[in-house]
């Protein structure tokens, strides 16, 4: 993470709304595809939630906080944009 210049965030102990982003996507991944499913081992439910994250969760299913864009499509956005101001 430090190698990317990602910021390292914890919630405080007893407070998941300090982290809330990570706490509505396990509620998601809980609703959405385990809840619905059944898993022959847990070697099927890692593929399975991780087909779910990649085919679902990022291409097909929009998001509110992304003003209604899937996040690969406001990835592509955001990129498209930065690419732009480097250019200029």
């Amino acid at each position: 993470m430090k190698e990317a210049h990602v910021q390292i965030s914890m919630a405080a102990v007893g407070k998941p709304e300090d982290n809330g982003y990570a706490e509505r996507l396990m509620g998601t991944i809980k609703e959405e595809e385990v809840d619905l499913s059944e898993y022959a081992d847990f070697h099927d439910a890692y593929q399975r939630i991780g087909r779910f994250l990649e085919d679902v969760y990022t291409r097909k299913r929009i998001h509110s906080a992304l003003d209604y864009l899937t996040p690969a499509e406001f990835e592509a956005h955001w990129r498209e944009q930065h690419q732009r101001a480097m250019v200029s």
